[in-house]
């Protein structure tokens, strides 16, 4: 058997563009690092390829170890390498005036990010002749800012996501406090208060003047989040935690104590490092702390876990319960069952917000879907920011949970 030939020159200069396929994967948030362009390069001068489905096969197994990357590679693959089909319909997408037959399909998921990554490439030689250049008039028919209000996180470039960053802290919830069983003093309205008017009597000697009052003390409710951080959540739960961070650190007092948890395989109590000032090093905080982040669902285990351990800690006051997942569960349905009913009753409010509820055919059919829907109080989007700023009224109405509720029967 002959030795296998080593890449050089001759090659087309094929590591130089696997090495610049590598930086355009860095760049649209696959983590690449100089060790697996290495093995790589190994790969591609061991096994060769006659196909360009074989060099797609080789690149991903060696540059790829995390399935939540497939999808950024395959565009990000399909725009480098120069396939015509993908630059057919990308320029087709871009180009609204040159548009003559139906609108194409929405772009898929990281789409926009692979586009961008691809925007400093080295140049590649064109043949020579003149290029024709057309000119096409990118006039929008709306605001950039109302585009990005209603855009997909998951659709969004790198840049846009950081745009919709600095809009999610600028996002409040507000919320009526509530009322305790414990009395204040009130000047107009509220029931007799006989101790506090007969000792102001004491100073006049027992002539009454005022009748004083008092009323039912209020305060803001707490807040627990408990946020699914697997992979199929990894972009809506990142914003998540921005806009939970932005709620914790903000001082106009809507809320009370707010607790944060994460969970894929297993809970993490997150509050700690939620309530650090500077956003960057909360979520990185937040990150050293949840060790499973893009990794798999246990919602009925992370559940029990909480229940057991902090439901008697945190929701003793009346809490609302925020549950950030869409609900495909992993793992045993009759325990996400018990363990959602037993939360249920635990807190004053469940509401559970699912990005899945973008689509207009959602329907309740996957199993920890149905077994969350009857015990949530409401169910929300948290797709964009439009969603983001809507979820107050979840507070005050049933949301979508009567909807989908109708429509499974």
């Amino acid at each position: 058997m002959a030795a296998p030939r080593r890449l050089d020159q001759t090659d087309g200069r094929l590591v130089e563009n696997i090495v610049h396929f590598s930086r355009a994967l860095r760049k649209a948030g696959v983590k690449v690092g100089p060790a697996q362009v290495e093995s790589a390069v190994r790969a591609v001068e061991a096994a060769g390829f006659s196909q360009r489905e074989d060099f797609y096969y080789i690149l991903r197994a060696t540059l790829i170890n995390r399935a939540v990357d497939l999808q950024v590679y395959h565009q990000v693959f399909a725009l480098f390498w120069r396939d015509p089909e993908f630059l057919q319909h990308l320029i087709h997408m871009l180009s609204p005036t040159l548009r003559k037959d139906d609108a194409p399909p929405p772009p898929k998921a990281a789409d926009r990010r692979a586009a961008e990554a691809l925007a400093d490439r080295p140049d590649i030689p064109q043949p020579p002749g003149k290029r024709q250049e057309i000119q096409v008039d990118m006039t929008l028919s709306f605001s950039a800012n109302e585009q990005l209000r209603a855009m997909d996180f998951e659709q969004m470039s790198t840049e846009e996501i950081a745009q919709a960053t600095r809009a999610v802290h600028a996002l409040r919830l507000p919320l009526p406090p509530l009322t305790t069983r414990r009395m204040a003093p009130s000047a107009h309205t509220g029931r007799p208060d006989m101790h506090m008017t007969l000792r102001g009597s004491l100073r006049r000697g027992g002539e009454i003047r005022r009748i004083a009052r008092k009323a039912p003390r209020k305060r803001p409710p707490d807040l627990v989040a408990l946020c699914d951080i697997s992979g199929s959540m990894s972009v809506y739960s990142r914003m998540m935690m921005h806009f939970l961070h932005s709620l914790a650190t903000t001082s106009e007092g809507n809320w009370g104590h707010i607790h944060a948890f994460t969970f894929g395989t297993r809970l993490s109590n997150v509050t700690r490092a939620l309530h650090r000032k500077d956003p960057d090093e909360a979520l990185k905080a937040v990150g050293q702390t949840a060790e499973d982040w893009q990794g798999g669902t246990r919602i009925g285990e992370a559940l029990e876990r909480f229940n057991k351990d902090w439901s008697r800690r945190v929701l003793g006051r009346g809490a609302v319960v925020l549950l950030i997942s869409d609900g495909l569960e992993r793992g045993d349905v009759a325990l996400l069952e018990t363990q959602a009913e037993r939360l249920a009753l635990s807190c004053k409010r469940l509401i559970w917000l699912n990005p899945l509820l973008r689509f207009d055919g959602f329907a309740a059919k996957a199993g920890g879907v149905r077994a969350l829907l009857p015990r949530v109080d409401s169910f929300h989007a948290c797709h964009s920011l439009d969603s983001l700023a809507d979820i107050g009224k979840a507070l005050s109405g049933p949301g979508e949970r009567d909807r989908v509720l109708r429509a499974t029967g």
